[in-house]
């Protein structure tokens, strides 16, 4: 008998379903939040956060606004690939906010006290990222030393370590750095005419591009080359990969190794648009890799859908800034973008739900299609029966028969 295929058992149905979920669940506990805070509001402010640039009326106004937008996407979906890259490893790269603040670092040091062009700079903030990855690798591989915990602490070894270095480039009344654009424009990303598109934002670079060729390249990577199977097979069995041949912990040191280099990139992809000036005393690692890692997980673990939700994790952080003040404090757009990025952990949870869910139904389908399979092997059992019995009545009566003929 053929059975119908569940659609809740396509990857790709799941990966949606559980993402949508997650999102209204974090827009509706963050509305609760609001009405419990102010009720008169309410409504216009997770408005406000989920319209984004779309609050301006004018259409210059929006382009202009959602150039920023996406200008703050593309180091997030770069934190979001270096975070999935090391998950099909079986490794969890927690690290990736410190390999993004390593690149950041090396190409405003290079921009602003080397007087670097742009090309060198993005590839010595890579080289840093790498270096900080290779490090957490070495020590898992060498020493079993948990990813999780070296990633924590490079982390913020590399913060105030950044911090000390940046301050040779940081203006002298304000504890921020040189402006790119003034300082060092040698260094700035190129726009290609990008900006133009967006009422001349002269932040939207080659940046976004960039990135979303980054995220196909690492679908590929993963998905099509022998090195990506050995990745996943890695990920999924490392005894078994070792005993098959494959080098387990140089593919931990290369996966890590990677991973810090796109993270890195992300800090260059940013801070060389000249959107943002580094401020040295930043007692707290940004929030841009451990957005990722929601990023990451709302997009399903996969490059491509990294691409979209990376953009709507950015959507609403931006989208929390016309929040209105008078009716709320200045945090309160950070609490609600905060509760709708932590629901969007529960992208997994969600999945081994709906996969138990798809499980126990096939189980139902299956018990009743092997009872209607046994139902009609019962019944010719029942006519032969019957054959069987009727037959020795006819005897007599054919023998009857034959007497009154004689």
């Amino acid at each position: 008998m053929k059975q119908n295929k569940n659609i809740l058992k396509n990857p790709g149905v799941q990966s949606l379903l559980t993402s949508l979920l997650c999102i209204l669940l974090g827009l509706f506990i963050g509305y609760l939040v609001l009405l419990l805070i102010n009720p008169t509001g309410a409504w216009g402010a997770i408005t406000n956060v989920m319209k984004n640039f779309l609050t301006y009326s004018s259409a210059k106004a929006q382009l202009k606004y959602l150039g920023n937008t996406l200008v703050r996407t593309a180091p997030l979906l770069m934190c979001s690939l270096s975070v999935l890259f090391v998950y099909k490893v079986g490794l969890f790269n927690i690290g990736a906010a410190g390999q993004y603040v390593a690149g950041a670092c090396a190409c405003l040091y290079a921009a602003l006290y080397l007087h670097w062009h742009w090309l060198p700079c993005m590839l010595l903030a890579i080289a840093a990222g790498a270096l900080l990855g290779v490090i957490s690798g070495l020590l898992k591989s060498s020493f079993n030393v948990s990813e999780v915990i070296s990633g924590i602490m490079l982390n913020w070894i590399f913060l105030y370590a950044t911090n000390m270095i940046l301050t040779n480039v940081k203006e002298v009344a304000s504890p921020y750095t040189y402006q790119m654009h003034s300082a060092a424009q040698q260094a700035l990303l190129p726009s290609l005419g990008l900006d133009k598109l967006f009422s001349g934002n002269q932040y939207v670079t080659i940046a976004i591009p960039l990135a979303i060729l980054m995220a196909i390249l690492v679908w590929v990577v993963l998905e099509k080359t022998r090195f990506g199977y050995e990745l996943k097979a890695t990920g999924f069995n490392k005894h078994a990969a070792k005993y098959c041949g494959m080098a387990e912990r140089r593919n931990t040191v290369l996966t890590l190794a990677i991973a810090g280099g796109l993270a890195a990139l992300g800090g260059s992809l940013l801070y060389q648009t000249g959107y943002e000036q580094w401020q040295c005393t930043h007692s707290s690692v940004p929030n841009m890799g451990f957005n990722g890692i929601c990023a990451a997980f709302l997009g399903g673990l996969n490059p491509i859908g990294a691409i979209f939700s990376s953009f709507f994790i950015q959507h609403i952080t931006s989208g929390g800034a016309y929040v209105d003040k008078s009716l709320y404090c200045s945090q309160i757009s950070d609490l609600i973008t905060s509760i709708i990025i932590y629901m969007c952990g529960f992208v997994l949870f969600l999945k081994t739900a709906m996969n138990n869910a798809a499980a126990r139904r096939e189980e139902r389908q299956r018990l009743a299609a092997g009872s209607a399979d046994t139902a009609p092997e019962a019944a010719p059992a029942s006519e032969s029966e019957q054959g069987a019995g009727t037959a020795p009545a006819q005897a007599p009566a054919d023998s009857e028969k034959g007497g009154e003929a004689q």
